[in-house]
């Protein structure tokens, strides 16, 4: 069983921001596998179906983004998920925009919704596909308004295709090695 876990802040006023790349790359690969995220516990919504003969559940934390291991960890024990077989996606600021980084472990780079999860299920040792958002163009713009603003239109372009290829990133992951994913999707 793998666990695809998007990050992300629950609610309309968050819907379209940087912040929620995490839940936007789900609700793509919802949409391509046809799996409804119909599923309310945990603090997640989430989703379980069957792709190519291996159980996937794909995963939005309910909890705002720096509670999301609380969502997290429930789902990795209820269901009895190794931690090598989840991924998590997020944004990065450190990245250029609609770039995508995909690692087989790491710290959590000072982002709080990675230091939940890395805090809930004691380890680092889980892949991750970082969606790269940028970092403030304006000297004086603060990351935490930056990180819940939307993106601009010209933005939407490469992000949008982004998302999309990283939804497609996550769905070869259920059916090959992670490090053939990596060697594909992170070569742009």
């Amino acid at each position: 069983m793998k666990l695809i876990v998007g990050l992300g802040n629950p609610g309309e006023k968050y819907a379209d921001t940087r912040h929620n790349i995490g839940f936007k790359v789900i609700d793509q690969l919802a949409n391509q596998l046809a799996i409804p995220l119909d599923k309310r516990k945990f603090k997640a919504e989430y989703g379980i179906d069957n792709i190519e003969g291996k159980k996937v559940i794909l995963c939005k934390p309910q909890t705002y983004m720096n509670l999301s291991g609380e969502a997290v960890r429930p789902l990795l024990d209820y269901y009895d998920i190794a931690i090598d077989n989840m991924l998590v996606i997020y944004d990065d600021l450190d990245i250029a925009p609609g770039k995508l980084r995909l690692r087989q472990k790491g710290s959590a780079g000072g982002h709080n919704g990675m230091k939940s999860i890395i805090y809930h299920v004691g380890s680092e040792q889980f892949k991750r596909l970082r969606f790269g958002i940028g970092r403030p163009s304006h000297p004086r713009m603060q990351v935490v308004d930056y990180v819940l603003a939307r993106f601009l239109p010209d933005e939407r372009p490469v992000i949008d295709a982004s998302i999309e290829k990283a939804a497609k990133a996550c769905e070869k992951w259920i059916t090959t090695p992670f490090s053939e994913v990596m060697n594909e999707f992170n070569q742009s």
